[in-house]
């Protein structure tokens, strides 16, 4: 196991490394597989990269995101700028149903607020607008109508996830209730509980999923 030292280095590097964001401001600190990015950067999405790019290290068990959003001048946008973007970002989506989700903004800081049957439609239009020039940050408040019983959405999560490759169900608990779908049991790697956690969202009805797998070498 990568001590600290070596455990810190190795995230700065992948974060130097990654081509798509600017890590020149960005500090990262490390303790026993979980690590902490403090600074700034420049825009919304290169902060999810950021994390993202963290997460894939080996010897990292999680990760706390402290970086804080600094647009150059030149990407900053008014809040009515801003808002028609989005809108228009969202109509011309064919994942999204625009006509369920209305948009505000304060300040660069984006609020999403509607009702969509599934997951899918909820992150698709979150991704629709957190890459827009001028994003500070996002408020999803998208909720998920429900569609099914419990035990049918317990039924058909632990289906998928015998069906998917990439994951091993004989690992995973499955548990549903009014929407909510907690899954727990030991993975080998963040991907497979990524993958997890994928399989419970994409039932019908499902509103949040607590992905309490635990990443073991």
């Amino acid at each position: 196991m990568r001590n600290n030292a070596e455990l810190q280095r190795d995230v700065l590097d992948e974060l130097l490394w990654d081509p798509s964001i600017n890590a020149t401001n960005v500090q990262v600190a490390a303790n026993d597989g979980g690590v902490t990015l403090n600074g700034s950067i420049g825009s919304y999405t290169e902060m999810h990269a950021a994390e993202r790019d963290a997460r894939r290290v080996r010897g990292v068990f999680s990760v706390v995101n402290h970086l804080e959003v600094r647009l150059p001048p030149a990407y900053e946008r008014t809040d009515a700028d801003l808002v028609g973007a989005a809108k228009d970002a969202l109509r011309w989506n064919t994942m999204v149903p625009g006509d369920r989700i209305s948009v505000s903004s304060d300040n660069g800081r984006l609020t999403l607020r509607g009702e969509v049957p599934y997951q899918y439609q909820r992150e698709a239009a979150y991704n629709a607008v957190r890459s827009l020039v001028g994003v500070k940050s996002v408020d999803d408040q998208i909720t998920i109508a429900p569609s099914v019983s419990p035990g049918e959405v317990k039924t058909q999560i632990e289906k998928a996830l015998v069906r998917n490759a990439e994951t091993d169900a004989s690992n995973i608990r499955v548990d549903a209730q009014d929407g909510s779908v907690t899954l727990r049991g030991n993975v080998h790697s963040w991907a497979e509980r990524d993958e997890a956690g994928w399989a419970a969202w994409a039932a019908p009805g499902v509103r949040e999923v607590h992905n309490d797998l635990a990443v073991t070498a």
